[in-house]
C-alpha cells in the first residue's frame, strides 16, 4: 500500500480531510532553523521583556527553568504514571509533565472512564505491578468511589516518589534532536508563567497522541489499515484511514422527587431511529450512573485539530439524548432522574501511533505472542473496534467485539521508536496495528506498557544502551523481564530466574497446606494463577503457584538454607489480591462485581522471623494493616539459616495465602 507523506506545515491541516484508504505517515523535519531564527528576532525586539524574567528564544516572556534528568516522561495518564514510577523506583531521576491540572488522563475525574484490561473472571488474575497497586489503593482508601479522591491517589503516588519532579498544567510543545536522538524537551506552564527546558537521556512518549514523537520528527501512523497490510482478519471493519472516535461521558442519578430538564437550543434533536442500536430503557437506566460510552464522534476526522468542534458536537448529542429521555414521554421512569455530571474533555480512543521496531498485530494477540522473546506485559481486552462515524452511524451497532483469547503478552519491540533511538512510547500511541489497538488501548493494559518502558529506561541509563540495544541483547532483555517480574508485572510464561534471589535455593516447609497447595509453590517462579487461555474456559483457578492454610491456625511458612546460612537484608512477599474486577467507576452494576475495601485474601498482619545459625529467633519485620499485594521489608543485614513468615490475620478471608517469597542480600 502506498503511504501518503506529509510535510510539517501540511500535516495537521491535511488531517481534517482524511484521505480514504490511507494510513497516514507523517515525516516531520526535526530542524526548525528558520522558525527559530524568526522567534529569536521577535525576542530581541520585544519591548515588554522585563529584567528578572529569564526569557527564552521560544517564549521570551516566560521564565525559563532548566531541568536535567535521566528519564523524561510526557503525559500523565496511567501509562505515563506507571512509566515515571517504575523509572524512579529503579533509582532514576525523572521529570513527568502533564498538560492537565490532574493526573489520570481518560481515567481522571475530567473524563471518568474506568480503567479496563484483562477480564479476571476469565483469566483468573488482574494486571499486576503498578496498575494493581493503584487499584488496591483505591479499593481500600476510596470506598466512597469519589473520582476526585482517585485523582488525589494518583497525585500522592507520584509526588511521594522522591526521584520524580512533577509539572502539571504543562504541555510539551517542542523537542530538540541531535542526530537520531532527542536531547531536549520544552514544556510550558502558562498558569505559572514558566518555560521548562528539560535535558534527558531517555524520553518516553505517553501523551496518547504521540506528541513528543511528532515534535522529534518521528514517523507516525494513524487509522485503520486494510486487510492486505498485515493480513489481519479483523481489519475488514470500517474504512481504511479512519479511526475510532472520542466520547464525552456523563453521569445521572435517581433523586427522591421528579425534576425537569430543559435542553439548550443547540442540543441535537434525537429520534428513536438514532437509538436503534444504542440501548435505552428501564432495565438499562443504571447505565446512566456510568455514562454512555457510545456517544462517540470523530473517527472520520482528526480528533486533535477538530477537538473544539468535537467537544461541541458531543455535548450537543449528550444533551439531546437526555432531552429525549426526559421529555419524549417514552420513558416515564426517568421522572426522578437528573444529570449529575457532564464531562468537558473528549476522551480520545485513537490518534497517532509511532512506527516501532516491531509492529504488534492481531497475529500477536491470536497466539504469535508465545514465540516472542521480548514480552514485557499482558493484555486481555477484546478486539473492540468502533464504527468510524460513531453516533452518526446510528444505523449500525456502535462497535464490534471479538474475543479470540483471554490474555496475551505484548512485546517490548512495539514500545521502541524505530527512528529516534532514545525514544519509547507507552499507551495508545505505541507501535501496534489498528486492529491490535482495539484491544491494547484500554488503560490497565496501557499502564503495563508504561511500567515496562520505565523499567527499560532505567536499564538503558545504567548500561548506556538504547532501548533497541536492550531488546536485542539477550542478557539485557532477560534482565528487563526479571526486573519487571520482581516488581510484580504480569508476563505470561516468563518465570523468576533472578540469580540474586536467595529464596530460590531454599527448602520450603509449612505448618500446614490445604486445597492441594504445597509450600514450595511460593518459589515456583510465577506469582499468579492463570486459567487456561481459551475464550470459553471458566474452570476455577489452579493452585500451582500459591500456598494456602487456615488463618485461624496462625500458620507459618519457612524457608531454610540448612547448613549454608545466607545474609539477608530484604524480604519480598507477594500475596493474593484475588481475581475480582477492580476499578474506579460510576456504574453501580460494575461496582457490584467488586469488593469495596481491602481485598479479603490479602494478608493484613504477619511477622517475618529470622532464625540464626544457633537457632535463635528474632522478629525482623512486623507487617500490620496491609492491603497491598506486594510487601517489601528492608532491615539491617542478618545472617540466617532460616526465615519464617507467621500469618496472623487476613483482610477477611478464612485462609492465609502467599503467592511468592523472595529474599535478597
Amino acid at each position: 500500500m502506498k503511504k501518503k507523506l506529509l510535510n510539517r506545515r501540511g500535516f495537521l491541516s491535511g488531517m481534517g480531510a482524511l484521505a480514504a484508504g490511507y494510513t497516514l505517515i507523517a515525516k516531520v523535519p526535526a530542524a526548525r532553523g528558520q522558525e527559530a531564527l524568526e522567534i529569536s528576532k521577535r525576542a530581541a525586539a520585544n519591548k515588554a521583556f522585563r529584567p528578572g524574567v529569564a526569557g527564552a528564544p521560544v517564549e521570551p516572556n516566560l521564565k525559563q527553568v532548566d531541568l536535567s534528568c535521566d528519564v523524561f516522561v510526557a503525559g500523565g495518564g496511567l501509562s505515563g504514571i506507571a512509566a515515571a514510577l517504575s523509572a524512579a523506583r529503579h533509582g532514576m531521576k525523572v521529570v513527568l509533565c502533564q498538560d492537565r491540572s490532574r493526573l489520570g488522563g481518560n481515567a481522571s475525574s475530567e473524563v471518568k472512564m474506568h480503567p479496563l484490561g484483562v477480564a479476571p473472571s476469565l483469566t483468573g488474575f488482574r494486571e499486576g505491578g503498578i496498575m494493581d497497586e493503584l487499584k488496591l489503593e483505591c479499593a481500600a482508601n476510596n470506598t466512597q468511589n469519589s473520582w476526585e479522591v482517585w485523582d488525589y491517589i494518583l497525585y500522592d503516588k507520584v509526588i511521594s516518589e522522591k526521584n520524580i519532579t512533577l509539572i502539571l498544567d504543562a504541555p510539551l510543545f517542542r523537542v530538540e534532536t541531535s542526530g537520531d536522538k532527542i536531547k531536549t524537551a520544552w514544556v510550558r506552564c502558562d498558569a505559572s508563567w514558566q518555560l521548562y527546558k528539560i535535558d534527558s537521556k531517555i524520553f518516553i512518549d505517553a501523551t496518547g497522541d504521540a506528541r513528543m514523537a511528532y515534535e522529534a520528527g518521528d514517523d507516525l501512523v494513524r487509522g485503520r489499515e486494510p486487510v492486505s497490510t498485515y493480513n489481519e482478519s479483523a481489519a475488514d471493519y470500517g474504512t481504511p484511514g479512519t479511526s475510532m472516535g472520542s466520547s464525552i461521558m456523563f453521569q445521572a442519578r435517581k433523586l427522591d422527587a421528579p425534576n425537569k430538564f430543559v435542553a439548550p437550543k443547540w442540543a441535537r434533536k434525537i429520534t428513536p431511529e438514532m437509538l436503534k442500536f444504542r440501548r435505552i430503557g428501564a432495565k438499562h437506566f443504571d447505565s446512566f450512573e456510568y455514562g454512555y460510552w457510545w456517544i462517540e464522534l470523530g473517527g472520520d476526522t482528526d480528533a486533535i485539530t477538530q477537538n473544539e468542534r468535537l467537544r461541541f458536537e458531543l455535548l450537543a448529542v449528550v444533551l439531546g439524548i437526555w432531552d429525549y429521555v426526559k421529555n419524549s414521554g417514552d420513558f416515564p421512569e426517568s421522572a426522578n432522574w437528573a444529570i449529575e455530571n457532564i464531562g468537558m474533555l473528549p476522551g480520545r480512543r485513537e490518534t497517532f501511533r509511532i512506527v516501532p521496531e516491531f509492529v504488534f498485530t492481531q497475529h500477536g494477540i491470536d497466539g504469535d505472542w508465545r514465540s516472542y522473546p521480548d514480552n514485557v506485559c499482558v493484555g486481555g481486552w477484546t478486539l473492540d473496534d468502533h464504527v468510524e462515524r460513531g453516533f452518526n452511524d446510528y444505523d449500525k451497532p456502535p462497535n464490534r467485539n471479538i474475543r479470540t483469547t483471554n490474555y496475551y503478552n505484548i512485546p517490548f519491540g512495539c514500545l521502541i521508536s524505530k527512528k529516534i533511538k532514545n525514544l519509547m512510547a507507552a499507551g495508545r500511541n505505541a507501535g501496534v496495528s489498528h486492529v491490535a489497538l482495539s484491544s491494547t488501548r484500554v488503560m490497565s493494559t496501557c499502564a503495563g506498557m508504561g511500567q515496562a518502558a520505565g523499567t527499560a529506561a532505567a536499564i538503558c541509563v545504567e548500561t548506556s544502551k538504547t532501548p533497541s540495544e536492550v531488546r536485542n541483547m539477550p542478557g539485557l532483555m532477560k534482565r528487563l523481564q526479571q526486573a519487571l517480574l520482581r516488581d510484580d508485572q504480569t508476563i505470561i510464561g516468563v518465570k523468576n530466574e533472578d540469580p540474586l534471589d536467595l529464596a530460590r535455593s531454599a527448602l520450603v516447609s509449612a505448618s500446614a497446606s490445604t486445597e492441594g497447595t504445597r509450600p514450595k509453590n511460593v518459589i515456583s517462579g510465577q506469582s499468579f494463577e492463570a486459567k487456561g487461555n481459551n475464550a470459553s474456559f471458566k474452570d476455577p483457578r489452579p493452585v500451582d503457584n500459591s500456598w494456602i492454610a487456615p488463618i485461624a491456625d496462625k500458620p507459618w511458612l519457612e524457608l531454610s538454607w540448612g547448613d549454608s546460612p545466607v545474609k539477608i537484608s530484604n524480604v519480598q512477599v507477594t500475596l493474593d489480591a484475588g481475581n475480582k474486577t477492580l476499578a474506579i467507576t460510576g456504574q453501580a452494576a460494575f461496582r457490584k462485581q467488586m469488593i469495596i475495601g481491602p481485598q479479603p485474601r490479602i494478608l493484613k498482619d504477619f511477622d517475618i522471623v529470622g532464625i540464626s545459625p544457633d537457632g535463635g529467633q528474632k522478629i525482623i519485620a512486623q507487617i500490620r494493616g496491609n492491603y497491598q499485594r506486594q510487601v517489601r521489608a528492608s532491615f539491617e543485614p542478618e545472617t540466617l539459616k532460616a526465615l519464617r513468615i507467621n500469618a496472623l490475620e487476613s483482610n477477611g478471608d478464612k485462609r492465609a495465602v502467599i503467592m511468592e517469597v523472595r529474599c535478597y542480600a
